[in-house]
């Protein structure tokens, strides 16, 4: 349980502990449980509306105690059951609302194209999916699919199958093809993304070879959070230089 700073006893104590906090003393005592949390990854939770600190009139952050608990409380789902944020705060309004929601099990996953829940390793894969299920999910036919994988735009599995986010992918390739936008035109989005794959693998790639087996695990839940900075990074250049371009 974190501790907030107390300053005497009696009233003076109550005072104290509801006394709002800087951001430097909230992480102080988030440490104490989460060694490896940091300003910046305070300031992306707030970013992403896991949590609102009241703000002073000069612009400086101000945490109240339910503050710094919700922040435990979303740092631990990260850390105990691996879950992307959409996940997180859906289960915090779920809590907020007077529900009680159920969390999946360390080491599940939640697949973004149905809300299907997919074991983690050595568990079951209920996402993955066959060829004839990815034509009809994305709506395609079979010459169409086979151009996209000749581009590299959709890569089956080893074993064949398909992983559930190739879904997605289909569906957004034949969207793009509405507009004229064919599979050789994509290939630099493909290359784009393998590149920044590789940037997200180099800097979990410590924790993945570490020997506390729950650090290891929570390399999966930082490279989400990787994915979910590079994907709003991604976006956000696109839009600066369409702005550009077209103004």
């Amino acid at each position: 349980m974190l501790r907030t700073p107390t300053g005497g006893a009696g009233h003076g104590t109550a005072t104290a502990e509801a006394r709002p906090m800087s951001i430097g003393t909230v992480l102080i005592q988030l440490r104490e449980e989460f060694p490896e949390v940091t300003i910046s990854k305070i300031r992306f939770l707030e970013a992403e509306g896991l949590i609102e600190p009241q703000r002073t009139p000069s612009g400086y952050r101000k945490f109240a105690p339910r503050d710094v608990e919700r922040l435990a409380q979303v740092l631990r789902m990260q850390r105990d059951h691996y879950l992307p944020l959409k996940v997180i705060r859906e289960h915090l309004d779920a809590l907020a609302r007077g529900e009680q929601p159920v969390l999946p099990s360390p080491g599940a996953q939640r697949d973004l194209t149905d809300g299907v829940w997919e074991a983690g390793p050595g568990g079951v894969t209920a996402a993955r999916i066959g060829r004839a299920e990815l034509l009809a999910a994305a709506e395609v036919d079979e010459e169409r699919l086979t151009e996209w994988e000749s581009y590299g735009l959709i890569v089956p599995s080893p074993d064949g199958g398909y992983d559930a986010e190739m879904v997605t992918v289909a569906k957004l390739v034949a969207d793009l093809g509405r507009f004229g936008l064919e599979p050789r035109h994509l290939r630099a989005m493909r290359a784009s993304a393998d590149r920044e794959a590789g940037l997200v693998e180099q800097v979990v790639a410590p924790l993945r070879r570490h020997r506390n087996p729950q650090t290891r695990a929570h390399a999966e839940a930082t490279a989400n959070e990787l994915a979910e900075l590079s994907v709003r990074l991604h976006a956000a250049l696109v839009q600066s230089a369409l702005r550009t371009r077209l103004h």
